[in-house]
């Protein structure tokens, strides 16, 4: 009698697992690895936290420019999903079979900002052609990305070029790793002027959005992402909930434009 009483007891709680597991959100999965651009960070961190709670699958982002990140994917990392800031960096894995095609959709956009310390006496400016940043700076740096590679970098760049303001401010600029770099330097008085993303700017209460670059100074701010060509199967679930309407109203309290329909 007592063996078939816990023969009932153990079929019992086996049946009751799967529904435990629908309780807590879904059964666990493989943890997934996600490389992504370093001003993703406050509003991505809150995302995976959600997919977490969601899902039980663990999340572990490391953030860096996209560049950067692009490079140590095709170096072996080990990561299971790519946010670039542009798409050109996506592009660079896509023709270099790093990234799996098939799962690819332009998730986020962005705007260019000018940013100044909070306290700093610089005001409000309306940026358009002939802007004169060279001598807003005075004797100070303009700081942004690595315009040679990093995203931010080279939106400021072309933006300062069809404004006709490269030429006079290229001797001022100071070049950062990523844009939360640059953010940094300016937050602390480092830097008189910032080239950062909006969302950066809103995520720094220590700085200030001084103006705003014409949408057409600059190619489009695209945040595309996609599985790694050796993602695992868990990556195709994190890409989903990115789509999500969670996901989407976390990207919009952080000021990010969310480019794809919730799913």
């Amino acid at each position: 009698m007592l063996n078939r009483l816990s023969a009932i007891l153990l079929a019992a709680a086996v049946a009751a697992l799967p529904l435990a597991a629908r309780a807590q959100g879904g059964s666990t999965g493989q943890p997934i690895l996600v490389f992504a651009a370093a001003s993703m960070k406050n509003a991505l961190d809150d995302v995976n936290a959600a997919f977490t709670r969601a899902t039980g699958i663990k999340v572990t982002a490391s953030y860096a420019a996209s560049s950067a990140l692009m490079k140590q994917i095709e170096g072996g990392a080990p990561a299971d999903v790519f946010v670039s800031a542009d798409l050109d960096w996506m592009d660079y894995g896509s023709s270099h079979k790093l990234i799996n095609d098939r799962t690819r959709v332009n998730l986020l956009g962005n705007t260019l900002v000018l940013i100044a310390a909070k306290d700093s006496p610089i005001g409000k400016v309306t940026i358009g052609q002939g802007f004169d940043l060279a001598t807003l700076a005075g004797d100070s740096r303009i700081v942004t990305g690595d315009v040679r590679a990093v995203p931010v970098g080279l939106y400021a760049k072309a933006a300062l070029e069809k404004l006709g303001a490269w030429a006079t401010a290229e001797k001022k600029m100071a070049m950062t790793e990523n844009v939360r770099v640059a953010l940094t330097l300016v937050a602390r008085g480092e830097a008189a002027l910032g080239i950062v993303y909006a969302t950066d700017a809103k995520a720094e209460p220590n700085v200030k959005v001084i103006g705003t670059f014409p949408e057409n100074s600059h190619p489009p701010i695209v945040y595309p992402v996609a599985a790694s060509k050796d993602a695992k199967p868990t990556a195709t679930r994190y890409l989903d909930f990115l789509r999500s309407g969670d996901a989407k109203a976390v990207f919009e309290s952080y000021g990010f434009d969310v480019l794809v329909h919730a799913s």
